[in-house]
């Protein structure tokens, strides 16, 4: 049975209320989300400072080493500590992380919004990364969107925030919300490591509003999630990496629109349920 690691329950508020003036002059306010710096020392050592939302920020950091494989099971985590007077977020380690600081000295600034990093190693793994077989309807698809356009957000009342989801099918499990998209999907993984007995990732969606980077589709292969949905686009190199991994993923999906990039075996077309061409 795995050990989980004690962690906090931090909270901050999401929004805050700005003056405003509209476009007839007249005064007002208006809701924004609150930005914040979150800086992760690890055994007393400063590792990295996360811009966040500070939803869950314990999930976050968990799933921020998760993601950039500093480790390797949610047992050699001890605690992660989050104190929002401070900004800092504390983990403790069982036994240390190995070689921290070579793993640690090649950084990659990526394209995800609040400026995501990568360790320059990890595309060095992705020869590594096996995915299960999986499969995803149409008429899934359909239902995924839909869930993602009733669902209440920060993003609605706020704007200027990446959202973030996982589904079982239809079902969604988590959705999480974030200035970077990067850090919603570590987030998520976090929860997923969280969970008992360890959740598997073979028969998930990973769902977000953000372009598809290859920073996004390597995480999402690292959690074992084949399917990959978002409402924007995606890059040449996420592109290129998701080719390679044989991860299936959908762009520019709203209403009944979408675009198949690569992995198309993985979805189970219906086309009639797309009705008539606009």
């Amino acid at each position: 049975m795995q050990r989980l690691p004690t962690l906090t329950r931090a909270r901050a508020p999401l929004t805050r209320a700005i003056d405003v003036v509209d476009e007839f002059g007249e005064r007002g306010t208006a809701s924004i989300p609150a930005e914040r710096p979150l800086t992760v020392y690890v055994d007393k050592r400063e590792l990295v400072t996360l811009m966040t939302l500070g939803a869950h920020p314990e999930w976050l950091v968990l799933g921020y080493l998760r993601n950039q494989r500093l480790v390797g099971s949610v047992d050699e985590v001890e605690s992660i500590t989050v104190d929002w007077d401070v900004g800092v977020a504390a983990v403790k380690t069982r036994t240390g992380i190995e070689r921290i600081e070579e793993r640690t000295a090649k950084r990659v600034v990526t394209t995800g919004c609040g400026q995501g990093s990568v360790f320059g190693d990890l595309m060095d793994e992705i020869d590594t990364i096996r995915l299960p077989a999986a499969t995803l309807t149409q008429a899934q698809l359909y239902g995924i969107v839909n869930a993602i356009r009733l669902q209440e957000s920060t993003y609605k009342s706020a704007g200027s925030v990446h959202g973030c989801a996982l589904f079982r099918g239809e079902e969604m499990l988590l959705f999480v919300e974030d200035v970077g998209r990067h850090n919603a999907i570590d987030t998520i993984a976090g929860w997923m490591w969280l969970q008992e007995p360890l959740m598997d990732g073979g028969d998930k969606v990973f769902y977000t509003t953000g372009r598809l980077t290859s920073e996004m589709v390597i995480k999402s292969a690292q959690m074992g999630v084949p399917i990959v949905v978002s409402r924007s686009g995606i890059t040449q190199m996420g592109h290129e990496v998701a080719g390679k991994l044989g991860l299936c993923t959908v762009g520019r999906a709203t209403n009944r629109r979408f675009l198949c990039y690569t992995g198309v075996e993985r979805l189970v077309l219906q086309p009639a349920l797309a009705g008539t061409r606009p």
